[in-house]
């Protein structure tokens, strides 16, 4: 299938890391231009600095994409702290909550805010973010709360671009692995690959995809949880 990303410009934030490395590769696949934004791209040849965490960093980041190509069609946030580095013994601790939703949701939103008017104006434009099904369960609520309102901020942006040729969603992975299992264990969700990820990914990039404001699970949805 021709996803119709032949010389359209991608903006991948988080793009040299594990997810992110397959969706760059996955676009670039399709034809896509694609920009690799990262703390440390700056030496790429087509790289951008962006920290998620500086609204600084993300408006000069932007800012050089445009001028640089002129337009950003396709925006991917996989930009997050590993949840290895969340500490399990603070997983209700406030500070480290409010860390860990700056780091990922938060993250997002400074990044969407400067591409979106752009998308907004050229009348079309994908906005893909990569999160979690931990937002579907208990337990932690560190992990729980940075997914969950990554979640809830593509929504309320989706709502918002309702119309405008603009479309927002979010995948949302298990367990990533190069070799997920085929067995899916009872309060979790299917392991998945970076490589799948991305193939979903590149589809919600497309033109060809009228998908706005869902959260969509990649491999199982979380075994023994219903949202209804």
């Amino acid at each position: 299938m021709d996803l119709q990303l032949s010389d359209r410009v991608a903006l991948v934030v988080g793009g040299k890391g594990y997810i992110g490395r397959a969706v760059v590769d996955r676009l670039r696949a399709e034809g896509a231009t694609v920009v690799v934004a990262s703390r440390s791209a700056g030496d790429d040849e087509d790289g951008v600095v962006i920290d998620t965490a500086s609204q600084e960093s993300v408006d000069a980041g932007v800012a050089t994409v445009v001028e640089r190509h002129g337009r950003i069609d396709v925006l991917v946030v996989t930009a997050a702290p590993s949840a290895r580095t969340l500490d399990p013994a603070r997983k209700s601790d406030p500070e480290q909550v409010a860390a860990a939703i700056d780091g990922k949701a938060l993250g997002f939103l400074r990044v969407a805010n400067a591409v979106v008017p752009h998308q907004r104006e050229a009348g079309f434009g994908r906005v893909v973010v990569v999160s979690g099904q931990n937002a579907y369960i208990s337990g932690n609520i560190t992990a729980s709360l940075r997914n969950t309102a990554a979640n809830v901020i593509a929504k309320n942006l989706a709502d918002e671009l309702a119309g405008s040729g603009v479309s927002v969603n979010v995948v949302n992975p298990g367990t990533v692995t190069d070799e997920p299992a085929a067995q899916v264990q009872h309060g979790a969700g299917g392991e998945s690959s970076p490589q799948q990820i991305a193939d979903l990914v590149a589809f919600l990039s497309s033109p060809l995809s009228a998908l706005s404001g869902e959260s969509v699970s990649i491999a199982h949805r979380m075994l023994g949880s219903v949202v209804v």
